[in-house]
């Protein structure tokens, strides 16, 4: 038997290995591998660089903040300071008026009652600079919680319930805020 037998060998078409690669080629291969470098490190020193240029930016932002902050907290003290001064100023001359009517020996009652007025007086006038407002509802105003307090409800007839019947003691306000609530008596519901 004669068998005919032919060997077929496989061709494979696979990339060039190194044996493959001519010196030019490999030597442009490696200068291109070598720009490549340069160029990622010179990227790297640059992104570097404008990180350490934005962090230094953020800590003086931060520290301007703080600054701003701080500023602001001083002048809000200073602010409070002078405010009080300023009202401790404006009743000097009420206690300078109660000095000297205190200092008059033989003052009629009439001239003392005359001097209480005018240092009450001078009194409102500078708690109205100071924007300290009297709250002193008159009889029949509604009832306000805000600015009223009730001591009372007293029968009162003809008058509508919730309203007031009596003021006992003023109320102030000061730059439209409660300082004291008037304190009244009210009518009850009929």
């Amino acid at each position: 038997m004669n068998e005919d037998t032919t060997k077929i060998e496989p061709t494979l078409d696979a990339a060039p290995g190194p044996a493959d690669i001519s010196p030019e080629e490999r030597e442009a291969a490696a200068a291109a591998n070598e720009a490549d470098l340069a160029g990622a490190v010179a990227e790297l020193e640059q992104l570097r660089a404008r990180n350490a240029e934005l962090t230094e930016q953020a800590l003086r932002a931060a520290a301007e903040a703080q600054n701003t902050r701080r500023r602001a907290d001083e002048e809000m003290s200073k602010a409070r300071k002078f405010a009080i001064e300023s009202f401790a100023e404006s009743l000097l001359p009420v206690c300078d008026s109660l000095e000297a009517g205190l200092a008059i020996q033989d003052a009629t009652p009439e001239q003392i009652r005359e001097g209480a007025e005018a240092t009450l007086r001078q009194l409102k006038s500078a708690l109205e600079r100071n924007k300290v407002v009297e709250i002193a509802p008159a009889v029949g105003t509604k009832f306000d919680p805000h600015q009223h307090q009730a001591i009372s409800m007293v029968p009162a007839p003809g008058q509508e319930a919730n309203t007031v019947v009596t003021l006992l003691q003023k109320g102030y306000l000061i730059a439209e805020r409660v300082l004291r609530p008037a304190l009244v008596t009210v009518a009850a519901p009929q």
